[in-house]
């Protein structure tokens, strides 16, 4: 048994938010999170690519770091990185049996046991404890309070992306009450960079205050923006005192500059704070190479396609609008897949009015929708829908349609975006 399955078996013991137990297996481990110079990021949405952003500067900037996010697309390792590589084999397998080791013992202990994600968090600790790494930029996983990764004593700064509605059963209902849980993050002294509606950043402004920490919104930020398309964005922009010129992104949307600025602010602050030395030219290179598979991911095979794991409201709207804004003039086909848990009538409305064309599938997760419900609730709305549950096969359906389309979408879950990179890539290897 390899240490994704060691890993996977904890997922029996669900997702629940709370610290007692990963204090307990951390505190068993000898602490060696205490050891890390980490940047802290949590959010709705975009807190996947602001710390993709922050981990490429620092690394153009000479910086040994290390990168912990959630979910990986096409391999495990991809959640854990160090230096531009994902965690070796032998490291995972060392980190995890020691993890578990200690998992045991503190269940002997009376403790219960900890999830999947406190393992695999206690393995990436682990792992850059060992690699000694100057910095780490650490992705919360859910919420930010209870999140196994808020067990971050004293994080260089704690940056919170885009605050919207998602995980309600766990973290409310109404945006404050989310973003009561996200600023869960913030931390006595260190400072904080916010890129959030204006409900969010009172609530937020209201716990900087009360921990003493300074807090910069990113999102007043005026970016001058000098190309937005399906292939990515250029924009200048002055934070604080520094003039960012001729700034390049490859992820696309609109949103990526908004995510982009948010992590300028945070490397803004760390170099003015003396925590890190860059130069705007590093920056600038390093934000150009930063790059993440299924976050508007445009791949041609004849007529483009785009690949994106919007899941919640917000994204999928984030989503329908950059269709809208680079491909105004091509029928789409939707190829979706979702999680049960989401609120689906929600994103089917937005979907409903973006196209009329869709396949629905089922991501391979214990949580996803069925198809067949999927469809159902697309057909209700004026929609034509067929259900093929099989990644793979609503897939190679889509190519057999694609004549009557001028764009695919895949979108609705980051769990199914992987099964169908690989599917581009047997297109390839065909020769088709």
């Amino acid at each position: 048994m390899n240490a994704e399955q060691k890993i996977a078996k904890f997922k029996r013991f669900g997702s629940v938010l709370g610290l007692e137990r990963i204090k307990k297996l951390m505190e068993l481990l000898g602490d060696p999170q205490e050891e890390l110079r980490i940047i802290h990021v949590a959010g709705t949405n975009g807190k996947g690519s602001v710390c993709r952003f922050i981990y490429e500067a620092l690394r153009a900037n000479g910086y040994r770091a290390g990168l912990y996010n959630s979910p990986f697309v096409e391999d495990f390792s991809e959640r854990i990185e160090y230096d531009g590589k994902g965690i070796p084999r032998d490291e995972l397998e060392i980190c995890t049996d020691r993890v578990i080791e200690k998992s045991r013992v503190m269940m002997q202990n009376g403790y219960d046991s900890p999830t999947e994600f406190e393992i695999l968090t206690a393995v990436a600790f682990l792992y850059f404890s060992r690699m000694k790494p100057d910095l780490v930029v650490m992705e919360v996983g859910l919420g930010g309070r209870g999140d196994s990764t808020n067990i971050i004593k004293n994080p260089l700064i704690s940056v919170i992306t885009s605050i919207s509605h998602d995980h309600g059963d766990r973290l409310g209902n109404t945006i404050r009450e989310i973003a009561s849980e996200k600023a869960g993050i913030i931390k006595s002294g260190a400072p904080v960079v916010i890129n959030v509606k204006r409900e969010a950043k009172i609530l937020l402004q209201e716990v900087a205050r009360q921990k003493g920490s300074s807090i910069f919104d990113a999102g007043e930020a005026k970016p001058r923006i000098l190309e937005c398309g399906p292939h990515g964005s250029i924009f200048d922009v002055m934070l604080n005192d520094t003039e960012y010129k001729g700034i390049k992104l490859k992820m696309a949307g609109r949103h990526q500059i908004d995510n982009a600025l948010t992590a300028l602010a945070a490397i803004e602050i760390l170099h003015k704070n003396s925590i890190i030395k860059v130069n705007p030219e590093k920056i600038r290179k390093g934000m150009e190479e930063a790059f993440m598979k299924g976050r508007f991911e445009v791949i041609d095979i004849g007529i483009p396609c785009v690949l994106d794991g919007a899941h919640n409201v917000d994204g999928m709207a984030k989503l329908t609008d950059s269709i809208g804004r680079f491909f105004p003039d091509r029928k789409p086909l939707y190829v979706i897949g979702m999680m049960a848990d989401k609120d689906v009538d929600g994103i089917i409305s937005i979907l409903a009015d973006s196209a009329k064309d869709f396949i629905a599938t089922e991501p391979d997760n214990s949580r996803r929708l069925k198809a067949e419900i999927l469809c159902g609730k697309l057909a209700e709305k004026g929609a034509v829908c067929h259900a093929v549950p099989d990644v793979t096969d609503a897939f190679f359906e889509a190519q057999k349609r694609k004549n009557g389309f001028g764009l695919m979408v895949f979108a609705g879950s980051l769990y199914m975006i992987g099964d169908i990179r690989k599917n581009f890539g047997r297109i390839s290897d065909n020769g088709k």
